[in-house]
């Protein structure tokens, strides 16, 4: 996947059949569904692939607990057999986890233990196993840092847990091999129309360059995300709220606040909400919480009652008790979530499902939905587009392909960071071997290497520090401070690439430093 490439087949095409706009999970989704359906197919990001909500999920690929105890059985069957596919087509980012939850009073363990034999069956073949009750010793025994006062049983259940920008980047990675064309920092400008007022193409703007295109398209798609609105003002003459954004946060602590494999599930805190404790990549992050909010920003910062929420959860639940100075980092996300037919929903209480609809100038929009049901929005759109006689019919594919990097989960070393990159990686170890320099780690007490930074700018699109730190390696998420500490580095190994000077290297650090202030608490923030 390099840039020059992609610019090269968007100066080759003169007509699109499908024009995607937003490079997140339902976009990219939408464009390997496109693609490997035949259509000609084009992707724009004003920023870089997965930069919002698509990189700061709860990194769960999970079928919805609370769903099923607020009744929508349709959307966690759907959400349980994506589950499934999803572990079959990305074995190398998706895995099977176990989830304990303790129980603080006699009928909880009964209680928790229906329900999830519910969910259970809802995935059919899919599932990844038998939920079971267990006694008090044996949740400790999983659990070793649970709050043992009151604890009465234990519940244990199975999710998938991924690391979400690194699917979105293989996802995108799949698109450009079924024949997509994708380009991040390419921002659409405008809306281009005929003289019946119907959307026919979209004019963009490259971020680096300034220059301007005209792509011209018979599907447009707006699959923005929080950012739909905006796009709606673009084609509307009447213009009304089609989406609430919510926000969700996570504090990302040392694995020693839960030094097991298996995950901690809060079914029902203050608020109302599940909160999780998960293992991910050496770390346990913390959350979520779901806030609704005004105004939607690019980098979202947690706020103050958020975090006291989520840190007050975690002391009641852990024998350990974390405090502010243990967060390593805090990142926020923003939920596109439907808006509501009737105001005053409070936003947990607004379906986590999918809406596609039509404007009157035939721009399809995707509101809603959730990670880990991507691809069936994705056939859910384009076969919008067939229905609206955009396209002409061909069937849905992606049911069995498989993205990029995929391998069995049971041929991985999960111990070894590079498993993310899975059939990658002996490209990447390749790129250790041509010199000493290139398999130096960034930072002492993290494995990532400098053939990690030249892979992601070379052959995943990589732009920019935050691309780099945030999205292609996951360190800016895991420890702030860390990822500060070697941003110039990373910075200098990218304008090598790129041919960048000085300036260049200099800005960047400081653009960067700035945004990492928002994964740290106020107390901790940099000068």
């Amino acid at each position: 996947m390099k840039l020059s490439e992609q610019l090269s087949k968007l100066k080759q095409t003169p007509e699109w059949d499908v024009i995607i706009i937003g490079g997140g999970a339902s976009g990219l989704g939408t464009a390997l569904d496109a693609a490997s359906r035949g259509y000609k197919t084009i992707l724009v990001e004003a920023v870089d692939f997965a930069k919002g909500t698509s990189s700061r999920s709860t990194k769960l690929v999970h079928g919805g607990v609370r769903y099923l105890e607020q009744g929508d059985v349709s959307l966690v069957r759907e959400a349980l057999k994506e589950r499934g596919l999803l572990a079959e087509n990305a074995g190398h980012l998706v895995k099977n986890q176990s989830f304990v939850i303790p129980n603080y009073n006699w009928w909880g363990g009964y209680f928790y233990t229906v329900g999830l034999t519910i969910y259970d069956m809802l995935a059919g073949r899919l599932s990844l196993g038998k939920s079971k009750y267990i006694s008090k010793k044996k949740t400790i025994e999983l659990l070793p840092t649970v709050e043992q006062k009151g604890l009465v049983s234990g519940v244990v259940y199975q999710d998938g847990q991924f690391d979400d920008s690194r699917l979105a980047i293989n996802i995108a990675q799949t698109a450009v091999e079924k024949g997509a064309c994708l380009l991040n920092y390419t921002k659409v400008v405008n809306l281009l129309k005929d003289n019946n007022n119907q959307v026919t193409g979209v004019q963009i703007k490259d971020q680096e360059t300034g220059e301007l295109h005209d792509l011209k398209g018979k599907a447009i798609i707006n699959a923005t995300g929080v950012f739909t609105n905006a796009i709606m003002k673009l084609n509307d003459t009447v213009y009304k709220k089609y989406i609430v954004p919510s926000q969700g946060i996570h504090l990302v602590f040392d694995k020693s606040f839960l030094p097991s494999d298996h995950a901690l599930m809060i079914p029902k805190t203050s608020d109302g909400r599940v909160l999780f404790a998960v293992p991910w990549h050496d770390k346990i992050v913390v959350g979520t919480t779901d806030t609704l909010i005004k105004s939607h920003s690019l980098e979202p910062i947690a706020l103050e009652k958020e975090i006291e929420f989520v840190l007050e959860t975690a002391q009641r639940f852990l024998a350990k008790k974390p405090t502010r100075a243990d967060v390593l980092s805090v990142f926020a996300g923003l939920r596109p979530l439907a808006a509501p037919e009737k105001e005053g929903k409070s936003t947990k209480e607004v379906s986590r499902s999918h809406k596609i609809f039509v404007s009157d100038t035939g721009l399809i929009t995707i509101t809603g939905g959730k990670w880990t049901t991507y691809r069936k929005i994705a056939e859910d759109i384009i076969d919008k587009a067939i229905s609206e006689k955009k396209l002409p019919k061909k069937e849905c594919k992606t049911e069995h392909i498989s993205i990029h990097g995929n391998q069995p989960t049971t041929t991985i070393d999960r111990e070894n960071h590079l498993y993310i990159y899975g059939t990658d990686i002996p490209k990447i170890l390749a790129l250790q071997n041509e010199s000493p320099a290139m398999s130096e780690k960034l930072h002492p007490d993290y494995d990532y290497t400098i053939a990690e930074v030249v892979w992601a700018v070379r052959y995943e699109m990589a732009r920019t520090i935050d691309d780099v730190l945030s999205r292609r390696v996951r360190l800016l998420f895991l420890d702030a401070r860390a990822a500060v500490s070697v941003s110039e580095k990373v910075a200098r190994i990218i304008a090598k690439e790129l041919g960048h000077d000085e300036a260049w290297i200099q800005d960047q650090v400081a653009q960067f430093k700035a945004l990492a202030n928002g994964f740290l608490l106020t107390e901790f923030k940099l000068n």
